[in-house]
């Protein structure tokens, strides 16, 4: 049971440290602007779906308007109204303190562009009018740059009694109010339909690990849809750009990245029509997800409609996430972090974690406290366990001789030995329990430290400046003495202290216990020190540390363990 837990567990989690590594590397995206569908081009399937999916090419300098809110700067470009600079004040791209902030949106002229838009669109079979467009340059008419405490108003009229609107307004963190208004000057109705949409006018270059969700996403109608940048080239391209479409009621859709989020939140109250699209044009992989209101606004004569959508564009903080979701209404918005199947353990691992991260001030001293809980929660059933290891290992002589007695009757050999456990009351499979009760344990706090943002370049102490990456420490260059980095030829000659401190912990908590009674299997169990050592070397340090602490917990657990059944065994019995 053991070597099939252990087993388990290298293939499920070791292919994405050490195999994957060593596949080749996917080719560089070719990134340019995408021009306007070109007259031979096939056309959209309604007039809704070519408004919001064609782009417009952008010249690199256009007129901005500057964003400078607590925790986000940036600008807006005024051409196409683009909210397409946002850059994030407390997150930079690597540990080094003077390394670039991370920008989360980027304009349609740079090199990966990334950008969101609102707009208006006629429903089929309309009168044609003048809407704006890509190439429509807005007028701000108010002075200054969008703070928590400024709104922007951008305006566009299209010279035919139509006097379009999007006011915009940002809080202290990450979430963008936008509303939309037309103002009908004309002496006839007009039915419009505003809509939104972000765009990613590339691939983007994922982690590539089974167990994180990185592409299109959403909440609709209370489900969680997600779909990866390669299903849905494969789908779009069967269903004329379409990979998924849907009408709900609320929820709320975007693209999400390991740790940042840009979402689309319309009214809750109303009916939306949303869409995950793949865009290609000229041979360029484009992706899309955009909303409208599922039926058209009538805006009557003289009269002003509006529509208001929010925007997250920000870092996927977990507590933040969910003060949105419960003061907004914004259904099941924690789920933008990727907590997986086991959402149900893995969350409450992380508020534990971030519990004890708010007495300790440090994630590995968290990591650590949190092992001791959890030892003392399994106390119970591991001390039964240990101790009936502990009573195999002093009938050990019995089970050798049994061995060497029958070893031609294999039969009456094993009827024998397990009328022996029964009779000393051992269980030879105890000692896999504590190793099965940790599996869930492990697995979600390996999601947690792999997945949430607050793990991100959490340090401990020492070398360990990032809980959440490997440990940068290499044995094999005597760490860092040798000016080369064996990893870069192969990743299985990467080995850092951590690994190597856990591997020692994990041989001599498997000196205290008896060996497999199959020679085989002992000979096995040999190896799974070593194994695992070079296993979790491309794990994420926090695990690692965890798993090195859990292992130490266990061994003078077992020691005093030991220790108590051998008084015992040694103490003459009374009367």
């Amino acid at each position: 049971m053991f070597l099939a837990i252990a087993l388990s567990i290298a293939i499920l989690l070791g292919w994405q440290f050490v195999v994957r590594p060593m596949l080749p590397a996917p080719p560089a995206p070719v990134v340019t602007s995408t021009p306007e569908p070109s007259a031979g081009q096939k056309p959209a399937a309604t007039a809704s779906a070519a408004a919001m999916t064609a782009t417009a090419a952008v010249p690199r300098e256009v007129p901005r308007v500057a964003i400078d809110a607590p925790r986000v700067h940036g600008s807006i470009a005024l051409l196409g109204a683009r909210i397409d600079d946002v850059v994030l004040r407390d997150y930079r791209e690597t540990i080094a303190p003077d390394s670039p902030q991370v920008r989360v949106l980027e304009p349609a002229a740079d090199a990966q562009p990334y950008y969101v838009q609102f707009g208006w669109t006629l429903p089929p079979g309309a009168a044609a009018v003048k809407l704006p467009d890509g190439n429509s340059l807005w007028t701000a008419t108010s002075p200054g740059a969008l703070t928590a405490t400024h709104p922007l108003t951008l305006a566009w009229d299209n010279g035919a009694g139509l006097a379009f609107e999007i006011a915009i307004s940002i809080d202290d963190n990450y979430m963008f109010q936008v509303s939309q208004s037309v103002r009908n000057g004309t002496a006839a109705s007009v039915d419009l339909l505003p809509w939104a949409r972000i765009k990613r006018d590339y691939t983007p270059t994922t982690e590539g690990y089974y167990i994180l969700h990185e592409g299109m996403l959403g909440v609709l109608n209370g489900r969680l849809q997600e779909t990866k940048y390669s299903d849905a080239k494969k789908t779009g391209e069967a269903h004329d750009g379409v990979a998924y479409s849907a009408t709900s009621t609320g929820g709320w859709a975007g693209f999400t990245d390991k740790y940042w989020l840009v979402a689309l939140v319309p009214d809750q109250t109303l009916a939306s029509a949303v869409n995950f699209r793949h865009v290609s044009i000229d041979g360029h992989d484009g992706y899309q997800v955009d909303l409208a209101t599922a039926a058209p606004q009538a805006v009557a004569a003289g009269a002003t409609a509006t529509a208001s959508t929010r925007l997250f564009a920000g870092a996927k903080v977990v507590r933040l996430l969910d003060r949105y979701e419960s003061a907004d209404n914004i259904p099941n918005f924690d789920k933008a972090v990727d907590f997986g199947w086991f959402y149900f353990l893995t969350k409450p691992m992380f508020y534990a974690l971030d519990f004890l991260y708010g007495l300790f001030g440090n994630f590995g001293l968290a990591i650590m406290g949190l092992t001791i809980c959890v030892k003392a929660l399994f106390f119970p059933l591991a001390n039964k366990a240990y101790r009936s290891m502990s009573r195999m290992k002093t009938l050990a002589p019995k089970i050798q001789a049994l061995r060497e007695r029958l070893k031609d009757d294999p039969a009456k050999m094993q009827s024998e030995m397990m009328a022996l456990y029964r009779a000393e009351k051992v269980n030879p499979a105890s000692g896999c329990l504590p190793m099965v009760v940790q599996i869930p344990v492990f697995f979600s706090l390996y999601k947690v430290i792999f997945v949430t943002i607050e793990m991100r370049q959490a340090p401990f102490f020492g070398w360990i400046h990032d809980l959440s990456a490997i440990d940068p420490t290499n044995i094999f260059n005597l760490f860092g003495l040798l000016p080369f980095d064996p990893g870069e030829l192969t990743p299985f000659l990467h080995l850092g202290v951590w690994p190597v401190i856990m591997g020692i912990t994990m041989w001599l908590q498997q000196k205290m216990n008896p060996p497999p009674p199959d020679p085989v299997q002992a000979k096995m169990f040999q190896f799974m020190p070593l194994i695992f050592t070079f296993m979790l070397a491309r794990f994420p340090a926090g695990l690692v540390i965890y798993w090195s602490w859990n292992n130490t917990l266990t061994v003078l657990q077992q020691w005093l363990i030991m220790r108590q059944t051998r008084r015992l065994s040694a103490t003459p019995a009374r009367g």
